[in-house]
């Protein structure tokens, strides 16, 4: 199978944008979640928040995708509001960070048709990784479900105990549980497996470039093209 991975400010592809919020709908629908604050559109026009997708080869199909939104004083994250209904000390907790210095890696999914070769729980992370500190921010943040827990912490990520249940909220509904994140040096990701930090590192330094996955499902080629927003 082949695919292509391409990132891009938000305002400037309006149109695939919204192909990306359908989709994350569509699976966000199939598993009973009609409410999730990460599926609201007030990002589609924010310069600040950098959009994700893996397409088929010749562009026609979007198979998932993610963002990197950036807090400023126009857009919260979407967490924010998300874990306050639980613990609003999640406010103060981001402020004290301030605007532009910290980003939430949300509305992350893929579709059924790919499941099992990693697309969303493995090769959009690390993108991710790479991207935010392409743009310079400070942290990266975000939710995560237990199945992609482990994944999370692979990439960079540790879980937030600060704020929650030891980091843990019922989320998006209740009975279904997200564990708080957060990636504070996104520069050397220390926290990270020697592997995974290797392949942020390459996507990095290298935002153009073609690799090939094996996984269960098989092997996966991926055409990266992540600098397109800069």
């Amino acid at each position: 199978m082949v695919a292509q991975i391409k990132a891009y400010r938000a305002p400037d592809d309006v149109e695939t944008s919204l192909r990306y919020a359908d989709g994350h709908r569509k699976v966000l629908e199939a598993y009973g979640v009609k409410q999730v604050t990460s599926a609201n559109h007030d990002w589609l026009h924010d310069p600040n928040t950098y959009v994700i997708i893996v397409e088929s080869e010749d562009g026609s199909q979007i198979y998932g995708g993610t963002r990197v939104q950036v807090r400023s004083p126009n857009l919260k994250m979407p967490m924010e509001d998300a874990i306050a209904k639980i613990d609003k000390s999640i406010y103060k907790y981001v402020d004290n960070i301030g605007d532009y210095h910290v980003a939430e890696f949300c509305g992350l999914f893929n579709s059924k048709e790919v499941a099992g070769y990693g697309i969303g729980s493995v090769y959009l992370g690390r993108t991710a990784m790479a991207i935010s500190s392409m743009v310079g921010i400070k942290y990266l943040m975000g939710l995560c479900s237990p199945i992609t827990l482990v994944i999370s912490q692979r990439i960079g990520f540790e879980v937030l105990t600060d704020l929650g249940n030891n980091g843990t909220f019922y989320y998006p509904k209740e009975g279904l549980i997200a564990t708080s994140l957060i990636a504070r040096d996104l520069t050397n990701l220390p926290f990270a497996t020697d592997d995974e930090r290797e392949k942020i590192f390459s996507l990095r330094e290298n935002p153009i470039q073609t690799v090939t996955e094996s996984g269960r499902r098989g092997d996966l080629t991926i055409n990266y093209d992540i600098k397109k927003w800069n």
